[in-house]
């Protein structure tokens, strides 16, 4: 009986990762035009509903590898081409492991890791159904200042809309776990999608570069030139 090589298993994991992103949504693609660099890749797959958004995956040769390790050297390749700065999916076999691997890139500029690494959790006990993203917790004045640029957005498509449609605050909280990979409840320290609303309100009430001044602070949307309301707190929505 022959024993099975040390390829066996990183075949195994790869097959795992490919059937767990299946399950998310994400299809198996060929390879980027452009990926001639990026040897190591696993395989690519495509975000659900945007054709032309794929993403490297990349499948540790075991699950000692350094994770931390790995996503560091692609976020320095990623310093170099305008081609090869899009996000990469890295996969890791528990939530205490990617949480190691963001600690230790804690000391890079947070920008980096916005849209550019997000990491496959895939627990061996039960790959099937609890493969998922891991989110990250960040310090409640990231959440606040990523939550602002999540809502001018909001703001600018429902300006655009001529149905006037409103905010929805809920799908701000939505964008910040899904497109931004943060858990808002551990970073601020919540329980409820009803409490992180609050404390993003009283964060954003004091978040001013001129403490008493109501036209100073660092989260007013400027929603027309002139005239009465042009400015106004995104919170006071």
């Amino acid at each position: 009986m022959v024993e099975p090589g040390p390829e066996a298993p990183a075949a195994e994991r790869t097959r795992d990762a490919e059937t767990a992103l299946k399950r998310l949504g994400f299809a198996r693609v060929r390879p980027h035009r452009k990926a001639g660099s990026e040897h190591d890749v696993s395989f690519w797959v495509q975000e659900p509903g945007f054709p032309r958004r794929t993403f490297p995956v990349f499948v540790p040769p075991s699950e000692t590898s350094a994770l931390s390790d790995r996503i560091d050297r692609w976020l320095r390749i990623g310093a170099g081409t305008a081609a090869q700065r899009r996000r990469a999916i890295f996969v890791a076999p528990s939530d205490t492991v990617a949480e190691e691997a963001f600690d230790r890139l804690a000391g890079r500029e947070t920008a980096e890791l916005y849209g550019a690494v997000s990491i496959l959790v895939l627990p061996r006990e039960d790959i099937e159904r609890s493969g998922h993203f891991h989110l990250r917790r960040a310090s409640p004045a990231e959440v606040l200042r990523v939550a602002t640029g999540v809502v001018v957005g909001l703001f600018r498509r429902a300006q655009a809309a001529e149905s006037g449609s409103q905010i929805d605050f809920e799908e701000m909280l939505g964008a910040l776990r899904s497109q931004f990979g943060l858990d808002v409840h551990r970073s601020l320290g919540v329980e409820s999608d009803e409490d992180a609303l609050f404390l993003l309100y009283q964060l954003a009430l004091k978040d001013a570069y001129a403490p008493g001044d109501g036209g100073a602070n660092l989260h007013t949307l400027v929603l027309k030139p002139t005239g009465p309301a042009a400015r106004l707190p995104w919170f006071a929505a």
